[in-house]
């Protein structure tokens, strides 16, 4: 953290203009873009600090959206998705628009309603090289790509893995209404095993009855 250099004092918080809100240090905000009909950026508070004339500023720790990162968006990331950097800024404390909520991603995936402040992220990204941390995550479905909190996916019952409707040859009202989902690799090991896996407790006629698969 920047120390405060003479003639600046620390603030403990700043109320945002025309508002009653409230920023502190450690809070999540919403920054007036240059252009105005881009999307707000979004902004860490790291300190807030006032001058012998009051001017107020605030250090910010920048999150970045998908389509400003090297790689720029990719299909799994999510709308709300956004990528905590290593670009550390100071501004004018008059550009902040309003409070956000930076969730993790976990935290984030179990929201019952997302509301217009509400953003996760999971990764932190450097500006100068692209790179990411962690820079490896959990895939899945046929197509092995990590989680969209946006997309539709369906769970196997029997692999416990999940897949996309598309990915399984379903169309998103065909999941919606499922019942119990079956992978195909799943499906074709359940037929494998009811021609070749036999109870063992034989019925009174003498004849044997193949062994039912639980689904």
């Amino acid at each position: 953290m920047a120390k405060t250099r003479p003639g600046k004092r620390d603030l403990d918080s700043y109320t945002i203009r025309r508002t009653n809100k409230v920023v502190r240090a450690g809070d999540c905000v919403l920054m007036r873009p240059s252009e105005g009909d881009t999307a707000p950026y979004v902004a860490r508070v790291e300190k807030i600090e006032a001058d012998n004339r009051n001017n107020i500023k605030v250090h910010v720790r920048w999150y970045y959206r998908p389509e400003e990162s090297l790689g720029g968006r990719r299909q799994f990331h999510g709308a709300k998705e956004l990528f905590l950097s290593d670009h550390y800024d100071v501004q004018s404390a008059h550009t902040i628009d309003g409070k956000c909520i930076v969730h993790s991603f976990k935290n984030y995936t179990k929201l019952e309603n997302v509301g217009p402040e509400d953003y996760y992220c999971r990764f932190e990204y450097k500006a100068a090289t692209g790179a990411f941390v962690p820079d490896r995550v959990a895939v899945y479905c046929k197509c092995e790509m990590p989680y969209n909190p946006d997309d539709l996916m369906v769970q196997c019952e029997e692999c416990k893995d999940w897949y996309h409707p598309a990915c399984v040859g379903l169309t998103s009202e065909q999941a919606k209404q499922i019942g119990d989902f079956v992978c195909s690799d799943c499906s074709s090991e359940d037929l494998k095993k009811s021609h070749n896996t036999y109870a063992a407790s034989p019925l009174s006629n003498g004849k044997v009855e193949p062994k039912r698969q639980k689904r």
